[in-house]
Formats: structure tokens, sequence, C-alpha cells
């Protein structure tokens, strides 16, 4: 479960990029920008969605994929990845990261 003040922290470091909207889901939140859902929130951690074109950021920074456990009992691991607290503190830095990960999640929702 999500603490809504880290939600609100997250919407309030976002906001100069505009457009930001979180909704509830499950146990944590959905992040939209202009209706494309682009990130998550999970036990008070922000993930942004991945592909092979910024895979390499998330990793060179020691951040992990969002994972849980399925009904199956399987590990289940989505394209969702932790945004480290480094690039959380680095306002311009995030904005990128932001524009990368709406670029991969515009790109996901054509291909469906």
């Amino acid at each position: 479960m999500s603490n809504n003040h880290y939600v609100d922290y997250i919407l309030d470091i976002l906001s100069p990029i505009g457009g930001i909207k979180a909704r509830k889901m499950f146990g944590g939140y959905r992040i939209y920008k202009n209706g494309i859902f682009f990130a998550l929130i999970a036990e008070d951690v922000l993930y942004f969605k991945v592909d092979d074109s910024n895979r390499a950021d998330y990793e060179s920074h020691g951040s992990k994929p969002f994972t849980y456990e399925g009904k199956s009992k399987k590990t289940v691991v989505m394209s969702y990845w932790q945004v480290t607290e480094d690039i959380l503190e680095d306002h311009n830095e995030l904005a990128l990261w932001v524009a990368k990960a709406l670029k991969v999640a515009t790109k996901a929702k054509k291909q469906k």
C-alpha cells in the first residue's frame, strides 16, 4: 500500500512537467501525463515505464524492476523500473526520464 504523502510528494515534484495525474490501483497508484500511463507507485516507490531504449539508464543507477507474486506463486516482472533517489532530486534529469518513459509508454500503447 502506498502512502498518500508520498504520492503527493511525487505529484509535487512532477508538477512543473504539467498534465500529471494519479489514480488509485490495487495497492498503489498509476501515474498519467495527458492520459498516458507512464509510471506507477507501489509501496512508496516510483517506477517508470522501461524498454530496451532506456533500460540501461536504470541499470546504471542500480535500479530494479517492479515485481509481484502472481497467482501461481511465480514472480512477475513488469516493464516498470524504480526511479532512484538521485534522479528524484535532480529536477532536470527527472524531466528527461519522464520524457523517455512517456515515449516508451506511448509506443507500447500504439502496439496494443
